[in-house]
Formats: C-alpha cells, sequence, structure tokens
C-alpha cells in the first residue's frame, strides 16, 4: 500500500501500520458530515447569541478562578492571557464537554479517500499515524469526525507541531491534563503570532458618512488615522493612543456593529477563518473579566439567508463580472471583496455584506 510506504519513510513502525491500518473500515457518517450543508447561514446575533451566552460566561469565570495558578503560569511562559485561553477551550469542546465520538483513524482514513479534500487529509493521518507512533495518542483515539482532537479540538498536523509536555510526563496529552492542554493551546497562539503586549480588538462606532469601503481586513491603518476619520470607541470617547494597526470589520453590514480588531484578532483567525469565529473567541474573553455587553442592539428581524441565497449570490456577482470565487454558498474573503467592489459601482454602502436586499438589486441587475 503506496500509505504505508509513505508512513514508514517517515519512521512510522510497522506494528503500527498494521494495527491501525489493516483492518479499519471506511465511516459513512463521516462522509455525511463533510458534506452536510445547513440549510441557513447564521447571521452574526445568531452565531453569538450561541458562542457567547450567560451559562458559558458564567463556567468560563468559574474555571479561570479554579484554574489561575495554572493558568497565570502558562501566561508567563506563552504570553497569552488566561482568558482567552478559556474562550477558546468554551467554543472548542464547551470546556471539555465534547471532544469527538469518532474513532480518529478510521475517519481521517474515510476522508483521505475521498476525492474533495484528499490531500489535506492524507496529511492529517499521517501526523495521526506519527502521535500514535510516538505514544501521544491511543490507537482507539476518538475526535471529531474531521479528525480534531482533545479540549481544544487541535487537527492532527497541529497536535504534532504545537503540542507541549508541559507537566513533564513523557506524553502530550490534550484530553486530562491541563497543564498539556493550556500550554499547548498558548503554543499554539504564540506561534501564530499573539501579540502579549495586546488585545484583540474592541467595539467602535463609525461617524456619519463614514466611507465603508475602508472595512474589512484588507484595509490597515494606525488607531491616529481611524481617529482623524472620526472613528470612536463604542461609548464615543477617543481610541486609545497607542500605535498600533487596526482594521475595521462589520460582521452584520453598516447597519450592525463595527469592530477595530488588531493584530491578535487576525492570529485567532489562523486558528479558525471565521471571521465570527474570531469576534466570539474575542468578545467571550472580556465577558470572563466584565468589560461589559455590545453596544449595539439586535435588530428585530434578524433574518438569515439560506446556502442557496449565497450561492445565487455568487453566481450573479460572477455574471456581472465581479469573482466571487465559484458559488459554494459560503461566504469567503473573495465573496466579500466582490460583493464590495459591485456595492462601490452600484452607488451602495461597500460593506461586503451579503443580504436579502443585495440579492434583490442584483436580480435587477443587467448581465
Amino acid at each position: 500500500m503506496e500509505l504505508k510506504r509513505e508512513a514508514a519513510s517517515r519512521g512510522i513502525s510497522a506494528d503500527v501500520l498494521n494495527r491501525a491500518l489493516d483492518d479499519v473500515e471506511p465511516i459513512a457518517r463521516v462522509l455525511e458530515l463533510d458534506r452536510r450543508q445547513p440549510e441557513f447561514t447564521l447571521t452574526f446575533w445568531s452565531y453569538l447569541g450561541n458562542a457567547v451566552n450567560d451559562k458559558r460566561i458564567e463556567k468560563g469565570k468559574e474555571l479561570l478562578v479554579k484554574h489561575k495558578k495554572l493558568l497565570d503560569t502558562i501566561h508567563q511562559s506563552y504570553g497569552v492571557p488566561p482568558r482567552f485561553l478559556v474562550a477558546f477551550w468554551g467554543l472548542e469542546s464547551n470546556f471539555g464537554q465534547y471532544t469527538g465520538v469518532f474513532p480518529v483513524v478510521a475517519a481521517l482514513v474515510t476522508l483521505a479517500h475521498d476525492r474533495r479534500r484528499a490531500k489535506f487529509f492524507r496529511e492529517q493521518l499521517l501526523a495521526v499515524l506519527e502521535l500514535i507512533d510516538k505514544g501521544d495518542i491511543d490507537m482507539a483515539t476518538k475526535a471529531s469526525w474531521a479528525g480534531a482532537m482533545g479540549n481544544h479540538q487541535f487537527i492532527p498536523t497541529t497536535y504534532r507541531d504545537f503540542a507541549v509536555d508541559h507537566n513533564a510526563d513523557g506524553k502530550r496529552d490534550l484530553w486530562q491534563t491541563l497543564p498539556d492542554i493550556f500550554a499547548s493551546a498558548a503554543n499554539y497562539l504564540r506561534g501564530a503570532g499573539w501579540d502579549r503586549n495586546r488585545t484583540w480588538g474592541r467595539e467602535v462606532k463609525l461617524p456619519k458618512g463614514f466611507a465603508y469601503e475602508l472595512s474589512g481586513l484588507k484595509v490597515k491603518k494606525t488607531l491616529a488615522e481611524w481617529q482623524i476619520l472620526g472613528v470612536r470607541r463604542a461609548n464615543g470617547k477617543n481610541l486609545p493612543a497607542v500605535d498600533i494597526d487596526g482594521s475595521i470589520v462589520l460582521p452584520a453590514g453598516y447597519r450592525g456593529p463595527a469592530f477595530l480588531v488588531y493584530n491578535n484578532y487576525r492570529t485567532i483567525m489562523v486558528w479558525n477563518r471565521s471571521i465570527l469565529y474570531a469576534l466570539a473567541v474575542g468578545h467571550l474573553a472580556d465577558q470572563f473579566i466584565g468589560l461589559g455587553k455590545l453596544v449595539a442592539q439586535k435588530p428585530a428581524n434578524d433574518r438569515p439567508l439560506s446556502r442557496e441565497d449565497v450561492s445565487a449570490i455568487q453566481q450573479l456577482l460572477t455574471d456581472n463580472g465581479f469573482d466571487a470565487g465559484g458559488s459554494d454558498g459560503v461566504v469567503g474573503s473573495r465573496t466579500r471583496s466582490a460583493i464590495k467592489d459591485f456595492q462601490k459601482t452600484a452607488g451602495l454602502p461597500a460593506d461586503g455584506y451579503p443580504s436579502a436586499g443585495l440579492l434583490e438589486r442584483l436580480n435587477g441587475s443587467p448581465k
């Protein structure tokens, strides 16, 4: 088998390869979950309500107190504040309650032999075999359907490259050993570029007449430059007088809340590419230390678009000469850029946000 040969070339023992691969069976449910497309996308407000709720906030506060000594030690070593480590913990596994039910080897074998993302999952499978061979995980380890493992749901290559044996017992355990769990998450964030001297960002208030084309992660300005453009803290006060860059993010379009995000927000997105996930991590971490709820209020009509709607927006953008990167029904950076470009030409607020109104406008546009 070609896979065994490649694994053996990486030094993985024949015993591990035989025990792991000889009788493995594909899992049909894994392919079902990989292809599952929810009928509706979540709006910013729905996403935030699910991720940052009172129960999770109170539990996180309790755990910050309970594990304060350990978390402070990790903070000193890696530069990642405790509240962020606990926020990731809460969002990834609800503080260790849900770490996965699928046999990791079988799940990854299933995905590695599926054409859609075979190359990516083949590398994850090889990484899992390395972890088993080195004794980091057991052959029967359970994971998510996509092979994410442990309290912080590390994919195998992240586990392999960033997990830490903080308590020096000879094993990097991301299920039961909190020193390893917290240190590994902090080590990954530090490797991704975490700035120990800064936070993630803040909610802000935009001035009337703000040029919405300046929103998005592609535009960076110093806080002093944003101050000159009229951007203020959500309570109306001046921005901090510090020499750092930030970008304006509008997760619900120009009618929703605005956030000024810094480098650590981008680092969170190395962990998960979703702008909503990154905002949820930052907001949850802030809630743990009482920084307050958002000033912006959820609208009465917070209707999500269906994936069919998003796909239609993408196709109409493409038909009108704006490259949305395909029509898969998933809003990524290329889709947001295409929306923004269309909005500019149509004289609309260029916030890059997909909405029912945008779909209606595109449907009325000449091809």
